[in-house]
């Protein structure tokens, strides 16, 4: 992943709505949310949420499908993932103990923890 394209994910998921309707796609997949579904678990306006669907199917963030008269929402979740990877490919390069003391610190379960690349996952 390139800055510019990294800087573009974060831009978009820089608005509360967004963030919050890409986490609910992420906990919902495989098979994603309908627009209307969507709209009612985050207690939106159709005209809101069309807007900001726009702005991340704009980034790649999320995919749509067409079902009949419905279209189904899924996040990009290899697309997620290369995000993650980006923020923390070079963490604390060649001093393992140092990105070993910064997860115990963290209040993040280890077991979502992305492998420490600077050393054995803990």
């Amino acid at each position: 992943m390139e800055t510019k394209q990294a800087s573009g994910v974060f831009q978009v998921l820089a608005s509360e709505v967004r963030l919050s309707l890409f986490r609910l796609l992420v906990r919902h997949e495989p098979e994603g949310l309908v627009a209307g579904e969507i709209a009612k678990a985050l207690q939106v306006s159709n005209t809101n949420l069309s807007f900001h669907l726009k702005e991340l199917l704009y980034t790649g963030l999320i995919s749509v499908e067409k079902e009949g008269r419905f279209l189904r929402y899924r996040a990009n979740i290899p697309l997620m993932l290369e995000t993650i990877a980006f923020l923390t490919e070079e963490c604390c390069s060649g001093q393992p103990e140092l990105c070993r003391q910064y997860r115990l610190e963290s209040s993040v379960s280890p077991a979502v923890l992305p492998s420490c690349a600077c050393g054995p996952k803990e």
